[in-house]
């Protein structure tokens, strides 16, 4: 690159800024619909608009939404929109409650951690995280299954 005019080595540095600024600003573009109206910093969010996700029904497989890992059922498009949009969903997923509990939670979270209010789709948020993680009870550990029992021999 040295043999290079100066005028063209600066011209092409140019070039290079100029793409590496506008992938830049590609990234961190985002493109917002009706449906996706996630608040930013210091906004509230009209709690009328729904939030859901679209086309996830082509990303469940054996009844789990396979990204999130997240179990398929009514409900999971709100929940991926809501919970996802400020922490992952393994938060969810490695907790259970009742529906009073996950109320609690997001409670807690609209006071401490920014959750925009939910409104009426609140209601079938609770309905889906109290069906789908609630509390469930077990023994010491479940009883062993599938084993092939042999007889042993003198």
């Amino acid at each position: 690159m040295q043999h290079l005019p100066t005028n063209l080595r600066l011209l092409m540095g140019a070039g290079l800024l100029i793409l590496v600024l506008a992938g830049i600003g590609v990234y961190f573009q985002t493109e917002q619909s009706e449906t996706d109206t996630i608040p930013k910093e210091g906004e509230t969010r009209n709690a009328e608009a729904p939030l859901q996700v679209e086309g996830i029904e082509a990303q469940i497989e054996n009844g789990i939404h396979v990204p999130t890992g997240l179990i398929a059922g009514e409900g999971l498009s709100l929940v991926i929109a809501h919970c996802t949009a400020c922490h992952s969903a393994k938060l969810v997923t490695q907790n259970r409650a009742d529906r009073e509990g996950w109320e609690r939670m997001i409670q807690w979270m609209q006071r401490t951690q920014n959750l925009w209010d939910l409104g009426e789709q609140e209601a079938a948020i609770l309905d889906y995280l109290s069906e789908n993680y609630a509390p469930v009870q077990t023994g010491r550990r479940p009883p062993l299954t599938n084993i092939d029992w042999y007889e042993l021999k003198e």
